[in-house]
């Protein structure tokens, strides 16, 4: 019997822990890394029908963590994946405000869970899975503050920008090889997340467009996380996924 293989990460909250959920479904295996996962995870998954492992573990530290993913990948029979996909959605979020009032400490740290980390995951799922005949895909979630500049969240931006751009070299290296993994950075669309709060409850003279966002809430333009990870595995499990390296959720 084969499974499909999913590594999530992230997968406590939010986004993370609404496509978790979703794809708690007979012969799925799930791998969800986070801080803190949920105590009853486990047995709603066992009521899915799904295979479940959780790590607790901090991405702020992600060397160790992408080690440990190549050994639990290799330990894996790849005659009993039917695919295996890595879901890079952990992020962490700054201060809001000019790029100064971080300590050096906290913009560190955002870089390392925001881009270090879906970095090093990539490389060991890739290096792992490289002679594995079922189909491998990794999605990368960005956001459209990769794409579009806002002033206040220099470290998220330069993060979500990078990995957008990491996504384009890796597609480029994977189109030349037989089997290659196909991978997308996709925007999800604005979602109703602790991030929103975190930027609605920004001081507005460290954030200007704070109002922008207040405006998405109160106009009732902000999709919930389960909405959101509906479309973001929809689209995930779209035929031409991988055309486009670098894609948003509401694209045709």
């Amino acid at each position: 019997m084969t499974e499909h293989l999913y590594i999530v990460t992230g997968a406590s909250r939010g986004l993370g822990a609404a496509i978790t959920e979703q794809l708690i479904a007979p012969g799925h295996a799930l791998l969800c890394i986070a801080r803190h996962n949920p105590a009853d995870l486990q047995a709603r998954a066992a009521a899915g029908g799904a295979r479940i492992e959780q790590w607790n573990t901090d991405l702020g530290d992600p060397v160790p963590v992408a080690a440990r993913l190549q050994r639990w990948l290799a330990a894996f029979d790849p005659a009993a994946a039917a695919s295996a996909t890595l879901i890079n959605n952990a992020a962490m979020l700054t201060r809001v405000g000019p790029l100064e009032s971080c300590d050096d400490a906290e913009i560190s740290a955002s870089m390392r869970v925001s881009l270090e980390a879906p970095l090093l995951l990539t490389a060991a799922f890739l290096r792992a899975t490289r002679e594995w005949q079922a189909p491998r895909r990794i999605l990368n979630i960005s956001s459209g503050l990769g794409r579009h500049a806002l002033a206040g969240t220099a470290p998220y931006c330069a993060a979500k920008a990078g990995m957008d751009h990491y996504t384009r070299a890796v597609a480029l290296d994977e189109a030349n090889r037989k089997n290659g993994a196909r991978i997308v950075s996709l925007a999800p669309g604005v979602i109703d997340t602790d991030m929103q709060v975190h930027l609605r409850g920004a001081d507005p003279q460290a954030f200007p467009d704070r109002g922008t966002f207040v405006g998405l809430k109160e106009g009732g333009k902000l999709s919930s996380s389960a909405d959101a990870a509906a479309r973001v595995l929809a689209y995930l499990n779209r035929p031409d996924f991988g055309a486009n390296p670098v894609a948003d959720v509401r694209d045709a």
